[in-house]
């Protein structure tokens, strides 16, 4: 890193820069980057999925959130970058402190909003500090062994998978573009656009998506910009006459065009990069700043994509009950570390009908490595499961017909009573949760808190927020929905897919979290003729009740688990081996409720 960081700063120097911004992002501003897009990962050795780093010619640093910390402490040298919490220090605070009077910031404009730079600019403004947008990447010049985008072909994803015709999508959306009195959309959000024109692909690791910028017009064509020998027959029938193919490098001239052509333009200035907005106005269009309409749309899904949910998440838990049989056998042998876990919960997975891959890389912590939120296990540190941990495993999978994850956390061989306690907490807010009935309109800000009342009472809580949106055969983390402390003005809407997951972590010893997906849904309760909406659970596996400490339960607590396990020993049974049901008997066996 340290030869890297060298190389960086001379080329820093040749552009008469002061310091240089790198984000954790590619051209899309996607979560989970593509190889050739890890940026940060290869200058500063930090891979987690967000993050930001910034170099000058003297000083370097590393921003995480509180997901990341521990991760952050362990694979970025402090000799090199210092590094921060984002709920501690701000990215323009340190810049500000770091860079000199007059100073000259460079940024790639295809990887930052056009508004984080604006708000960045005003604060550096008090030094005459001044943001400066470089053509080619200083560190894609000096990264000599950068991987290439995948080349891989896009598969069409079928009507019975996601229950309407992307026909359909494009001229719902066209009638948006024509409210707004506008003449185009512009779309860079990967998930966007494979929503919208129902395709899927594997650019991205664990993500079905296909590397492309789209134009909708008000007319409910479409210009679709891609690398166009990934393009088959059977994509072009698919798309039909109205989507027309360019290629990926044509999309910034095409930008420039609509602008030529005084048209008014809609773009998304939280999920378009300052690049998008430049192209526009040099070429004199009118540009309305909305947020992506196809967000909310996808995010809302139809009765066909929420039957795959339902049906997925069936499939998927045979595979991860079939896992946790294995593992109350062979976990307190002291032979089974993280990673043989990691591969025999994915050997499981392989054999459910219509997988397609993980959804994310599986989360494998025992003790210690369960406290780190978003811990990836390697060689180097995968620690054997040993009697008196606690094991966290956090995975999901890919399927056809909808995205899983899920989170369960075990003990290998008898558990502490402090450990019981603190799971029992977790276990109390992931119901409350799970039970919440609200009026329509209301946030996921709203529900958090009832997920980390229990933990608050003993002066305890945990650094993430209790639930993400998932997708469609798509993101395991989608927007804009989600289960946030964190400013979020998107109202939960029928057909939305959310994680419920609260967790405690203590750093070095373990973590707990416990993670089930929930469809919003419209509730049967009116409170003065209020409509009210609620959850239903989806995923369909035992929470471990070794875990439990009952005497904190209270009884409806007590009956949402017992209820629960009923259930998933209705829906599971028939589906496992002999072995296995006698497992999933005990897992589900009902608590006395005094």
């Amino acid at each position: 890193m340290d030869k890297r960081l060298v190389s960086l700063r001379q080329k820093l120097r040749e552009h008469e820069l002061s310091g240089f911004l790198i984000p954790h992002t590619d051209e899309h501003q996607s979560e989970y980057t593509p190889s050739y897009a890890e940026r940060l990962a290869w200058i500063t050795g930090f891979d987690g999925s967000a993050g930001f780093g910034a170099v000058t010619q003297t000083s370097a640093a590393v921003f995480v959130d509180g997901r990341y910390t521990i991760q952050a402490k362990k694979q970025v040298d402090e000799l090199l970058f210092s590094r921060h919490s984002l709920d501690q220090k701000s990215i323009k605070d340190w810049l500000f402190n770091n860079t000199e009077q007059g100073g000259v910031i460079g940024y790639d404009p295809w990887l930052h909003s056009k508004t984080w730079l604006k708000s960045i600019a005003k604060k550096l403004s008090e030094k005459n500090i001044i943001l400066k947008a470089i053509t080619v990447n200083p560190i894609d010049a000096i990264w000599t062994e950068r991987p290439i985008p995948s080349k891989a072909e896009v598969s069409v994803h079928k009507e019975k998978y996601s229950g309407e015709k992307s026909s359909c999508k494009r001229k719902r959306i066209a009638t948006i573009i024509k409210a707004k009195k506008a003449d185009a959309l512009v779309i860079t959000s990967l998930d966007s656009i494979a929503w919208l024109l129902n395709i899927r692909g594997t650019d991205v690791d664990c993500t079905p998506l296909v590397l492309s910028f789209a134009i909708l017009y008000g007319s409910g064509e479409l210009d679709f910009f891609m690398d166009v020998d990934k393009i088959n027959p059977e994509l072009e029938k698919h798309l039909g006459s109205l989507v027309t193919h360019y290629d990926k490098k044509n999309f910034e001239m095409a930008l420039m065009k609509l602008g030529s052509r005084r048209l008014t333009v809609l773009a998304d200035p939280k999920r378009s990069h300052a690049a998008v907005f430049e192209a526009l106005e040099s070429g004199g269009a009118k540009i309305i700043e909305v947020d992506d309409p196809c967000q909310l749309d996808k995010a809302c899904k139809n009765d066909i994509e929420l039957s795959g949910a339902r049906n997925a998440h069936i499939r998927d838990a045979v595979a991860v009950c079939r896992f946790l049989c294995w593992l109350d056998e062979h976990g307190p042998s002291g032979k089974i570390d993280e990673i043989n876990a990691v591969n025999k919960l994915y050997g499981f997975r392989t054999e459910v009908p219509l997988f397609q891959g993980n959804s994310f890389d599986t989360i494998s912590g025992a003790g210690p490595n369960g406290a780190i939120v978003h811990y990836r296990v390697t060689e180097k540190t995968s620690l054997k499961l040993e009697k008196g941990m606690i094991y966290l495993v956090d995975s999901g999978g890919q399927y056809l017909d909808g995205t899983t994850d899920i989170t369960r956390t075990v003990p290998i061989g008898a558990p502490t009573k402090e450990q019981c306690d603190n799971f029992t907490r977790v276990l109390k807010g992931h119901i409350a949760v799970a039970c919440a009935c609200f009026p329509v309109g209301r946030t996921g800000a709203h529900i958090d808190t009832l997920a980390r009342k229990s933990l608050w009472d003993v002066g305890l809580d945990y650094d993430h927020g209790t639930g993400h949106g998932v997708g469609s055969y798509l993101g395991v983390h989608e927007g804009p929905q989600s289960i946030s402390p964190f400013s979020n003005n998107v109202a939960l809407t029928p057909g939305m897919i959310l994680s419920n997951e609260p967790g405690y972590y203590k750093t070095g010893q373990y973590g707990i979290r416990i993670e089930n997906l929930v469809i919003v849904r419209n509730s049967d309760l009116e409170g003065e003729g209020r409509p009210m909406l609620n959850f239903e659970t989806i995923t369909m596996v035992p929470i471990s009740t070794k875990l439990v400490n009952v005497l904190m339960m209270s009884r409806e607590e007590i009956n949402w688990l017992n209820t629960y396990h009923s259930k998933v020993r209705e829906k599971l049974f028939p589906l496992l081996d002999e072995t296995e049901k006698k497992w999933l008997v005990q897992a589900t066996e009902a608590i006395a409720i005094n």
